[in-house]
Protein backbone atom coordinates (compact mmCIF):
# COMPACT_ATOMS: atom_id res chain seq x y z
CA UNK A 1 0.00 0.00 0.00
CA UNK A 2 2.64 2.52 1.05
CA UNK A 3 4.95 1.41 -1.76
CA UNK A 4 2.16 2.05 -4.28
CA UNK A 5 1.58 5.52 -2.85
CA UNK A 6 5.29 6.31 -2.97
CA UNK A 7 5.51 5.02 -6.53
CA UNK A 8 2.65 7.33 -7.49
CA UNK A 9 4.39 10.30 -5.87
CA UNK A 10 7.61 9.57 -7.77
CA UNK A 11 5.78 9.09 -11.05
CA UNK A 12 3.98 12.42 -10.88
CA UNK A 13 6.97 14.54 -9.86
CA UNK A 14 7.98 15.28 -13.49
CA UNK A 15 4.36 16.24 -14.18
CA UNK A 16 4.49 18.72 -11.31
CA UNK A 17 7.50 20.43 -12.86
CA UNK A 18 5.68 20.82 -16.17
CA UNK A 19 2.46 22.14 -14.57
CA UNK A 20 4.12 24.82 -12.44
CA UNK A 21 4.11 27.40 -15.28
CA UNK A 22 0.42 26.77 -15.98
CA UNK A 23 -0.56 27.15 -12.35
CA UNK A 24 1.40 30.39 -12.03
CA UNK A 25 -0.12 31.59 -15.30
CA UNK A 26 -3.63 30.92 -14.06
CA UNK A 27 -2.99 32.76 -10.80
CA UNK A 28 -1.62 35.78 -12.66
CA UNK A 29 -4.51 35.85 -15.13
CA UNK A 30 -7.06 35.45 -12.33
CA UNK A 31 -5.71 38.50 -10.50
CA UNK A 32 -5.54 40.52 -13.74
CA UNK A 33 -9.25 39.74 -14.25
CA UNK A 34 -10.25 41.05 -10.85
CA UNK A 35 -10.06 38.02 -8.56
CA UNK A 36 -8.35 38.14 -5.19
CA UNK A 37 -5.57 35.76 -4.25
CA UNK A 38 -8.00 33.84 -2.03
CA UNK A 39 -10.59 33.55 -4.80
CA UNK A 40 -8.03 32.32 -7.34
CA UNK A 41 -6.69 29.74 -4.89
CA UNK A 42 -10.20 28.54 -3.99
CA UNK A 43 -11.07 28.14 -7.67
CA UNK A 44 -7.99 25.97 -8.20
CA UNK A 45 -8.91 23.89 -5.15
CA UNK A 46 -12.55 23.20 -6.05
CA UNK A 47 -12.47 23.20 -9.86
CA UNK A 48 -8.98 21.75 -10.40
CA UNK A 49 -9.07 21.88 -14.19
CA UNK A 50 -6.47 24.16 -15.71
CA UNK A 51 -7.88 24.71 -19.21
CA UNK A 52 -11.45 25.32 -18.03
CA UNK A 53 -10.24 27.58 -15.23
CA UNK A 54 -8.47 29.76 -17.80
CA UNK A 55 -11.59 29.82 -19.98
CA UNK A 56 -13.84 30.58 -17.01
CA UNK A 57 -11.65 33.35 -15.66
CA UNK A 58 -11.60 35.09 -19.04
CA UNK A 59 -15.40 34.91 -19.24
CA UNK A 60 -15.78 36.19 -15.67
CA UNK A 61 -13.90 39.30 -16.70
CA UNK A 62 -16.32 40.09 -19.54
CA UNK A 63 -19.63 40.04 -17.63
CA UNK A 64 -20.85 36.94 -19.49
CA UNK A 65 -24.09 35.30 -18.21
CA UNK A 66 -23.49 32.50 -15.72
CA UNK A 67 -25.12 29.83 -17.88
CA UNK A 68 -22.70 30.62 -20.72
CA UNK A 69 -19.75 30.24 -18.33
CA UNK A 70 -21.07 26.89 -17.05
CA UNK A 71 -21.65 25.54 -20.57
CA UNK A 72 -18.25 26.76 -21.75
CA UNK A 73 -16.47 25.03 -18.88
CA UNK A 74 -18.53 21.89 -19.55
CA UNK A 75 -17.47 21.99 -23.21
CA UNK A 76 -13.80 22.21 -22.31
CA UNK A 77 -14.09 19.45 -19.71
CA UNK A 78 -16.27 17.16 -21.83
CA UNK A 79 -13.22 15.04 -22.57
CA UNK A 80 -13.23 13.95 -18.93
CA UNK A 81 -16.40 11.97 -19.58
CA UNK A 82 -14.44 10.00 -22.15
CA UNK A 83 -11.49 9.73 -19.76
CA UNK A 84 -13.72 8.36 -17.00
CA UNK A 85 -15.22 5.73 -19.29
CA UNK A 86 -11.77 4.63 -20.48
CA UNK A 87 -10.26 4.10 -17.01
CA UNK A 88 -13.37 2.63 -15.33
CA UNK A 89 -12.38 -1.01 -16.08
CA UNK A 90 -9.10 -0.46 -14.21
CA UNK A 91 -10.66 1.14 -11.12
CA UNK A 92 -13.78 -1.06 -10.90
CA UNK A 93 -12.53 -2.37 -7.55
CA UNK A 94 -12.60 1.12 -5.99
CA UNK A 95 -15.40 1.86 -3.54
CA UNK A 96 -18.03 4.45 -4.59
CA UNK A 97 -16.34 7.09 -2.41
CA UNK A 98 -12.93 6.24 -3.84
CA UNK A 99 -14.31 6.53 -7.37
CA UNK A 100 -15.82 9.93 -6.57
CA UNK A 101 -12.47 11.18 -5.25
CA UNK A 102 -10.63 9.65 -8.21
CA UNK A 103 -12.86 11.34 -10.78
CA UNK A 104 -12.50 14.69 -9.03
CA UNK A 105 -8.71 14.36 -9.21
CA UNK A 106 -8.77 13.10 -12.82
CA UNK A 107 -6.49 15.20 -15.02
CA UNK A 108 -4.94 14.66 -18.44
CA UNK A 109 -1.67 13.17 -17.11
CA UNK A 110 -3.59 11.15 -14.49
CA UNK A 111 -5.72 9.65 -17.25
CA UNK A 112 -2.73 8.89 -19.48
CA UNK A 113 -0.74 7.20 -16.72
CA UNK A 114 -3.72 5.27 -15.34
CA UNK A 115 -4.59 3.97 -18.79
CA UNK A 116 -0.99 3.01 -19.53
CA UNK A 117 -0.61 1.28 -16.18
CA UNK A 118 -3.85 -0.67 -16.59
CA UNK A 119 -3.22 -1.70 -20.17
CA UNK A 120 0.26 -3.00 -19.34
CA UNK A 121 -1.20 -5.34 -16.73
CA UNK A 122 -0.16 -3.47 -13.60
CA UNK A 123 -2.80 -3.08 -10.90
CA UNK A 124 -4.20 0.42 -10.47
CA UNK A 125 -4.51 0.61 -6.70
CA UNK A 126 -6.20 3.51 -4.92
CA UNK A 127 -2.95 4.17 -3.06
CA UNK A 128 -1.03 4.55 -6.33
CA UNK A 129 -3.78 6.71 -7.82
CA UNK A 130 -3.81 9.03 -4.81
CA UNK A 131 -0.04 9.22 -4.70
CA UNK A 132 0.08 10.30 -8.32
CA UNK A 133 -2.78 12.78 -7.89
CA UNK A 134 -1.63 14.31 -4.60
CA UNK A 135 1.56 15.79 -6.03
CA UNK A 136 -0.30 17.39 -8.92
CA UNK A 137 -3.20 18.68 -6.82
CA UNK A 138 -1.15 20.19 -4.01
CA UNK A 139 1.31 21.66 -6.49
CA UNK A 140 -1.42 23.16 -8.66
CA UNK A 141 -3.24 24.84 -5.79
CA UNK A 142 -0.06 26.08 -4.11
CA UNK A 143 1.53 27.52 -7.24
CA UNK A 144 -1.79 29.09 -8.27
CA UNK A 145 -1.71 31.01 -5.00
CA UNK A 146 1.88 32.07 -5.62
CA UNK A 147 1.08 33.13 -9.17
CA UNK A 148 -1.89 35.14 -7.93
CA UNK A 149 0.23 36.77 -5.23
CA UNK A 150 2.87 37.89 -7.71
CA UNK A 151 0.52 38.33 -10.65
CA UNK A 152 0.68 42.11 -10.62
CA UNK A 153 4.45 41.94 -11.00
CA UNK A 154 4.09 39.80 -14.13
CA UNK A 155 1.58 42.10 -15.79
CA UNK A 156 0.10 40.68 -18.99
CA UNK A 157 1.15 36.98 -19.12
CA UNK A 158 0.60 36.81 -22.89
CA UNK A 159 3.24 39.49 -23.39
CA UNK A 160 5.78 37.08 -21.94
CA UNK A 161 4.70 34.29 -24.28
CA UNK A 162 3.31 32.13 -21.47
CA UNK A 163 0.12 31.54 -23.46
CA UNK A 164 1.91 29.03 -25.71
CA UNK A 165 2.63 26.68 -22.81
CA UNK A 166 -0.83 25.12 -22.70
CA UNK A 167 -0.89 24.03 -26.38
CA UNK A 168 2.63 22.61 -26.02
CA UNK A 169 1.55 20.68 -22.92
CA UNK A 170 -1.44 19.10 -24.66
CA UNK A 171 0.64 18.31 -27.74
CA UNK A 172 3.01 16.34 -25.51
CA UNK A 173 0.10 14.33 -24.10
CA UNK A 174 -1.22 13.57 -27.58
CA UNK A 175 2.18 12.41 -28.82
CA UNK A 176 2.34 10.01 -25.90
CA UNK A 177 -0.28 7.90 -27.74
CA UNK A 178 1.52 8.03 -31.11
CA UNK A 179 2.17 4.27 -31.19
CA UNK A 180 -1.50 3.38 -31.03
CA UNK A 181 -3.36 2.04 -34.03
CA UNK A 182 -4.81 4.68 -36.39
CA UNK A 183 -3.13 7.46 -34.42
CA UNK A 184 -2.39 9.72 -37.40
CA UNK A 185 -5.87 9.37 -38.88
CA UNK A 186 -7.61 10.13 -35.59
CA UNK A 187 -5.39 13.12 -34.83
CA UNK A 188 -5.77 14.51 -38.35
CA UNK A 189 -9.58 14.26 -38.33
CA UNK A 190 -9.81 15.69 -34.80
CA UNK A 191 -7.62 18.64 -35.74
CA UNK A 192 -9.47 19.43 -38.98
CA UNK A 193 -12.91 19.15 -37.39
CA UNK A 194 -11.79 21.26 -34.42
CA UNK A 195 -10.52 24.04 -36.71
CA UNK A 196 -13.72 23.97 -38.74
CA UNK A 197 -15.84 23.99 -35.58
CA UNK A 198 -13.93 26.98 -34.24
CA UNK A 199 -14.81 28.90 -37.39
CA UNK A 200 -18.43 27.74 -37.59
CA UNK A 201 -19.45 27.31 -33.94
CA UNK A 202 -16.80 29.13 -31.95
CA UNK A 203 -14.70 28.56 -28.86
CA UNK A 204 -14.67 26.60 -26.59
CA UNK A 205 -17.08 24.17 -28.27
CA UNK A 206 -14.55 23.32 -30.97
CA UNK A 207 -12.56 21.39 -28.33
CA UNK A 208 -15.39 18.93 -27.63
CA UNK A 209 -16.53 18.71 -31.26
CA UNK A 210 -13.02 17.87 -32.43
CA UNK A 211 -12.63 15.30 -29.67
CA UNK A 212 -15.95 13.64 -30.56
CA UNK A 213 -14.96 13.45 -34.23
CA UNK A 214 -11.76 11.65 -33.23
CA UNK A 215 -13.63 9.25 -30.94
CA UNK A 216 -16.19 8.41 -33.64
CA UNK A 217 -13.46 7.75 -36.20
CA UNK A 218 -11.51 5.58 -33.75
CA UNK A 219 -14.68 3.54 -33.10
CA UNK A 220 -15.34 3.09 -36.82
CA UNK A 221 -11.80 2.16 -37.83
CA UNK A 222 -10.79 -1.42 -37.02
CA UNK A 223 -7.61 -1.77 -34.97
CA UNK A 224 -4.58 -2.82 -36.93
CA UNK A 225 -4.26 -6.57 -36.77
CA UNK A 226 -0.94 -8.01 -35.74
CA UNK A 227 0.93 -9.73 -38.54
CA UNK A 228 0.52 -13.47 -38.11
CA UNK A 229 3.70 -15.55 -38.29
CA UNK A 230 4.06 -17.72 -41.35
CA UNK A 231 2.96 -21.31 -40.85
CA UNK A 232 5.70 -23.89 -40.53
CA UNK A 233 6.69 -25.24 -43.90
CA UNK A 234 4.85 -22.46 -45.77
CA UNK A 235 6.74 -21.01 -48.70
CA UNK A 236 8.00 -17.47 -48.19
CA UNK A 237 7.77 -15.18 -51.18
Amino acid sequence: MNSDFTEGLRGSTPILVSTIPFAALFGAIAVSNGQTVAEATLMSAIVFAGASQLVGIELFGHSVPLWVIVLSIFAVNFRHILYSAAITPFIAHFSPLQKAVSFFLLTDPQFAQTLTRGETGRRVSFAWYMGFATTIYVGWVSVSAIGAGFGRLIGNPAAWGFDVLLPIYFMGLVLGFRKRANFLAVVFVSAVVSVLAQQLVGSPWHVSIGALAGVILAALLPPKAATAPAAEGEDKA
